[in-house]
């Protein structure tokens, strides 16, 4: 998810350093962009026509334009809002960490608990394209600021989940 820190990282920036390139960002092409980034990777990914990590990535810096052109211009969010800095900041972060301490650290895993983790993808209650529709959809509630974040954090824990059962598969 190399891709979505970097972007992150730049959203952070862009906002700490007041960027005029912030009102780009924000304009409505940017939210027709990241839509059918988003839309594009579910379908992939429903389909299975792109690698896991690929399609993840897509996804999730597809959302964070979508989140940052549409939720900036809103009333509902004072202009120069915290959320706008540290919701990007808590994802890239999350991200690293996953990244870090759960994907690379996959060949740790010792078989019972290995055997634990094929038995729950199994059965999987939600599927990553369904969890992705969630997470699409809750940008559009915007009054329940924190469930794109929590959905999208839900959804890095399904990536490095897939991702380490993947890895100790090979």
């Amino acid at each position: 998810m190399l891709v979505f820190i970097s972007l992150s990282i730049a959203i952070c920036f862009l906002i700490e350093t007041a960027s005029p390139l912030q009102t780009i960002l924000a304009s409505p092409p940017f939210i027709y962009v990241g839509l059918t980034g988003a839309l594009l990777s579910i379908v992939a990914v429903f389909f299975k026509k792109l690698r896991d990590n690929i399609g993840y990535d897509a996804f999730s810096s597809s959302t964070l334009l979508l989140w940052f052109a549409y939720w900036k211009p809103m009333p509902l969010f004072n202009g120069d809002s915290p959320i706008f800095f540290y919701f990007p900041l808590y994802l890239a972060l999350m991200a690293a960490f996953f990244t870090l301490l759960l994907i690379n650290q996959s060949q740790r895993i010792d078989k019972e608990s290995l055997k634990y983790m094929q038995h729950l993808d199994k059965e999987r209650v939600m599927p990553s394209w369904s969890l992705m529709l969630c997470v699409l959809g809750s940008l559009e509630v915007t009054q329940h600021y924190m469930l794109y974040p929590v959905l999208m954090t839900l959804l890095m824990l399904r990536f490095a989940f897939s991702r380490c059962l993947q890895e100790n598969q090979m």
